[in-house]
């Protein structure tokens, strides 16, 4: 392919036969990453909670930790991706490298757990801190051996005069994060709360440190830019990722979550056989019988997983461009839907009509109602910038900016509703929540006509007064 003869021309160009193109590393980055931040869900979904105690005060500080991980993760991930944006070639001693990074990154997890099976103790966070802290140095030394072969590094600075300009500046945008984690690390001796809020620091900070660079302009007038165009192709956290990276990692996660759907299936639910012989009298269906509301869970979740998936690449085939704030808004929607296998756990797990039971569902609901509502803000952020971001074809006020529209506040709409009925009905919680489940691929399928026939109703309901036209003939 193009990839490939690129390759062996710059290789043939650079006269080193021992360099490749990275992008075999990035997708294998891509994938290995997506998975770490997906599992990281199953400490939270496989805690084990008493009838008697309550859902809400085990759960609600593991998930905000579960979610500001994640985030973390994302930011490293990002980081990654922008590192070898700057060096598109790698030889043998960059991809080891890369392999020691990845290692940590797949220790995360094991921290995590740490942290959410121990809030109280500083042992998780000071391992997650650590792990963050290594992964830093790592990259700088990624950096400081990329530009000690300057074959490596992209075109645009190979031919720059300022490399030394360029490394400096990585090198210290690079190290900020392992900078703030160093910090919470130390804090956790102190005051471990405090910990925590670097940490959301760490998150945020691109977009804290160009909030303050708008109010210093605003306040002291714009800054002198510089007279060098090549110093604005430059390493910014702030700078939006590709298009293509960020479908790329979204695509990893949403099929890390569905798979983890059935592991539970296959570890939980498959009859021992010395049951079967003497409980049910070798009938493995009366067997199967059993497990019924686990299968209804199942099929339900993944088809909310597939069809959060159906409305972000329906969302992203509009999309000519992603910007900084829709990146943040699909990293917070993909926190959510990792939280699915949370919420297929969940709603199986409890005795029915227990209080545990109508909690376990209205934290379901609020997982895909935010999931869901994350997507539909990216579509509002791309809106406001719509003539560099958006096909001009789903441009607002257009039909097929009506039925994307639509298609977006399907989940937050049915989830909230959800959530409502529960609180009025709650001894039917269950039933009520996976007849919504299975509705909402129907309501899909008839989601084009609806929208077709709603904005036929408007049409000719807001005619000019002439003699009305037949109805039919609005709607075709």
């Amino acid at each position: 392919g193009s990839h490939w003869r690129t390759d062996v021309q710059g290789r043939v160009r650079s006269g080193h036969s021992s360099t490749q193109s990275s992008h075999r590393l990035l997708a294998y980055s891509d994938a290995l990453i997506s998975i770490i931040a997906t599992v990281m869900i199953l400490p939270v979904a496989h805690t084990k909670i008493q009838d008697n105690e309550s859902l809400q005060q085990h759960l609600t500080t593991k998930i905000a930790v579960y979610l500001m991980t994640f985030l973390i993760v994302t930011v490293a991930w990002a980081a990654h991706i922008r590192l070898f944006q700057v060096i598109e070639r790698i030889d043998d001693c960059l991809a080891l490298l890369n392999l020691a990074c990845m290692m940590l990154i797949t220790f995360l997890p094991y921290t995590f757990s740490l942290m959410a099976a121990f809030p109280e103790n500083i042992l998780g966070i000071l391992l997650f801190c650590s792990c963050v802290v290594v992964i830093g140095l790592i990259q700088a030394l990624i950096v400081l051996y990329g530009f000690s072969r300057p074959h490596l590094l992209n075109d645009q600075i190979q031919g720059s005069q300022n490399q030394t300009f360029y490394k400096h500046h990585i090198l210290k945008v690079i190290l900020r994060v392992p900078a703030f984690c160093f910090f919470a690390g130390v804090f956790a001796f102190i005051y471990p709360p405090l910990s925590y809020v670097l940490l959301a620091v760490v998150i945020f900070f691109p977009y804290i440190s160009q909030f303050l660079q708008w109010c210093y302009s605003k306040a002291f007038g714009q800054s002198e830019e510089t007279s060098d165009p090549m110093l604005f192709y430059s390493y910014h956290p702030n700078e939006p990722l590709s298009k293509e990276r960020v479908e790329a990692f979204s695509d990893g996660v949403y099929a890390i979550v569905a798979t983890l759907l059935i592991l539970d299936i296959c570890e939980d639910n498959v009859p021992d056989p010395m049951e079967v012989q003497q409980r049910f009298n070798s009938s493995l269906v009366d067997a199967l019988q059993e497990f019924g509301p686990e299968y209804l869970a199942y099929f339900g979740s993944f088809a909310t997983v597939g069809l959060l998936w159906f409305v972000h690449h329906s969302l992203f085939l509009h999309v000519t461009k992603s910007t900084r704030l829709m990146g943040l808004l699909n990293t917070f929607s993909l926190a959510f839907v990792g939280g699915l296998p949370l919420a297929y756990q969940l709603t199986h797990e409890f005795p029915r009509h227990s209080h545990n039971e109508l909690e376990a569902i209205q934290i379901s609901c609020v997982i895909i109602f935010f999931a869901g509502l994350f997507q539909l803000a990216i579509w509002v952020a791309a809106l406001f910038n719509q003539r560099e971001t958006l096909h001009p074809y789903v441009h607002y006020g257009g039909q097929d900016h009506t039925f994307m529209l639509a298609k977006l506040a399907v989940y937050p709409c049915v989830a909230l509703g959800t959530f409502f009925v529960t609180c009025v009905l709650s001894r039917f919680s269950a039933p009520v929540f996976h007849l919504a489940q299975i509705g909402v691929p129907l309501a899909f399928l008839l989601l084009r006509l609806l929208v077709r026939a709603a904005l036929a109703v408007l049409r000719w309901f807001f005619r000019p007064s002439h003699p009305a036209a037949p109805f039919s003939d609005v709607l075709t």
